[in-house]
């Protein structure tokens, strides 16, 4: 299992303050899982600075038995930092449940509520555990977006903000009396403010200050275009907006069709089941046949430009190839995980992971989204991969965990294959 040491971002009562979580982690055949402490409380920070200087110096907490713990201490303040991805506002959730759901907010609500359910394992919170466990659309959360759409989802949204307004109150008291700063070492504190203050130069230097900064890089973006060397699709299937794709898992290697419409993946095939060809010539001859079953009822037809493609393979007038962009290998990724390999093809492992998180949410399945999320094990070394940071502690071996996780996703994915 991964054994990562995260530095997390909470917001509670008393304002934004910041810890360390080390997620399960498998040792002596046991799961485990911990929060920089001891037996009485979590440790918390208000400032990075703090967080720097105590692990720097201090003994007796619970993660100094952690696989990894060795590396911590020699982080730097950068290092300690917690992204945007482990921030968790514990006193902002109400607000959450109170708007109306998308996908960002279920999302969001899931994360505080996980974090919150880790915090409450850990440290025995038999309160919190017996209110989180009560009440069914707390769990429902997992679901994702579509757990809280129609008529039901609605019912189920009301039921949610029903069981916030019932313990939430009760919950983030419990939370705030369990977290206490400790003592610190004073010269240690003072050399990690400064620390501090030099890496904060450096990033206000290098990407201005304030929150704005994805904004303001965003725009700048927009505004250059697309880059010089960035290929940009032409041709026949870029008019009608329908991409052929090759998935290859295994020894398998077959081609189908997808599209986006309203930024929602749909595939060629339907009932959560796609329809796949051994080649681009066999996929050519079924589209021909508007009485192949691969094209009769298919979900793709919800695309206006379906017909145009059909007509194009009926006049024998259809030339499909796969662009390397819309080619998802996923063989070799389960096994490198297995033997703790991070030195992975992040390009292939990012395609891989869009492939299986797009396949789950047109098949109204949201389990490869809730397990490449990043917080979760898996998501969490995805992310790393994909987009590394060097601010950013590397996970550490053994990723059995992951490996696990992954291999389950990409089983279901091929269970999804109907082969023609």
């Amino acid at each position: 299992m991964a054994s990562d040491i995260v530095p997390i971002r909470l917001a509670l009562t008393r304002g934004d303050v910041v810890t360390l979580w080390a997620p399960p982690w498998r040792e002596d055949g046991e799961e485990w899982e911990a929060f920089l402490g001891d037996d009485d409380n979590v440790f918390v920070f208000d400032e990075i600075a703090g967080l720097a200087a105590f692990v720097r110096t201090a003994s007796g907490h619970d993660l100094e038995d952690h696989p990894a713990w060795s590396v911590v201490p020699g982080l730097d303040v950068g290092e300690l930092t917690p992204d945007d991805a482990h921030g968790y506002d514990l006193v902002g959730l109400p607000e959450l449940a109170a708007a109306d759901p998308d996908a960002w907010i279920v999302q969001q609500l899931h994360e505080i509520i996980s974090i919150v359910r880790s915090l409450a394992d850990v440290c025995d919170l038999t309160d919190v555990v017996t209110a989180l466990d009560g009440e069914e659309s707390f769990a429902r959360l997992r679901d994702g977006e579509s757990a809280f759409t129609g008529r039901e989802g609605a019912k189920r949204w009301s039921a949610l903000s029903a069981a916030v307004t019932r313990h939430w109150d009760d919950i983030l008291d419990t939370v705030d009396g369990l977290v206490a700063t400790p003592k610190i070492d004073t010269g240690a504190l003072e050399k990690a403010r400064a620390e501090a203050a030099e890496w904060e130069a450096a990033r206000e230097a290098a990407f201005g200050s304030g929150d704005d900064d994805d904004e303001v890089l965003e725009a700048a973006a927009l505004e250059a275009g697309p880059a010089d060397d960035e290929p940009q699709a032409t041709g026949f299937w870029a008019e009608v907006g329908i991409d052929p794709i090759r998935i290859e898992s295994g020894e398998r290697s077959v081609v189908t069709l997808r599209c986006y419409l309203d930024d929602k993946p749909v595939y060629l095939g339907s009932d959560g089941r796609i329809d796949v060809f051994a080649s681009e010539r066999a996929m050519a001859r079924a589209l021909a046949d508007p009485e192949h079953p691969a094209v009769h009822g298919t979900d793709l037809a919800a695309a206006v430009t379906l017909p145009e493609v059909l007509e194009a393979a009926a006049t024998g007038d259809l030339q499909v190839a796969v662009e390397d962009m819309n080619t998802y290998v996923l063989t070799g990724i389960g096994a490198d995980l297995a033997e703790g390999v991070l030195d992975l093809d992040p390009v292939q492992l990012d395609l891989a992971s869009e492939l299986l998180t797009d396949v789950g949410e047109w098949a109204g399945d949201p389990e490869p989204a809730e397990y490449l999320a990043e917080s979760n094990s898996l998501g969490w070394l995805v992310s790393f991969v994909v987009r590394p940071d060097p601010t950013r502690m590397a996970p550490s071996p053994p990723f059995s965990r992951e490996a696990e996780a992954w291999g389950e996703l990409v089983a279901g994915l091929e269970a999804r294959l109907r082969e023609h």
